[in-house]
């Protein structure tokens, strides 16, 4: 096994925990669940409902993967939160959708929870694979 590169991106939301954006080893990226926080303006409101609040998780996500040079199509792993899984599941899942195309759909899990950071509906992590890894 490789030594490990911690990822921290200026870009990126900056973190309410003590974490590294993404970690990265042998060729594979693990990124940290990203929460429905602006990266430019971080003590906004959060969006209105859970597709408003997908959409961002998912657009921040896009962000830490394109500052270690991945973006959506090396996604191979994802795991998503809620905490209204029976009112949230397919509103979540129909923003969700969109971002992958459907002969690329990553393996998924998907629980619901009592209480994530920030009051957040939704929170998502994510793996990924550099297409170069041996």
């Amino acid at each position: 096994m490789t030594n490990p590169i911690f990822h921290m991106l200026s870009s990126a939301p900056q973190p309410v925990a003590p974490f590294s954006h993404a970690v990265e080893v042998d060729g594979f990226v693990f990124l940290t669940g990203q929460m429905p926080t602006d990266p430019g303006e971080p003590d906004a409101a959060l969006p209105d409902g859970v597709e408003a609040q997908t959409r961002r998780v998912m657009d921040n996500l896009k962000i830490v993967l394109e500052g270690v040079g991945l973006g959506l199509v090396h996604v191979v792993q994802v795991r998503i939160y809620l905490t209204a899984f029976e009112r949230d599941y397919a509103a979540m899942n129909d923003v969700y959708r969109a971002y992958f195309p459907t002969n690329r759909l990553p393996a998924r899990t998907c629980v619901g929870v009592s209480a994530l950071a920030v009051d957040a509906l939704v929170e998502i992590d994510l793996v990924a694979r550099r297409p170069d890894a041996a």
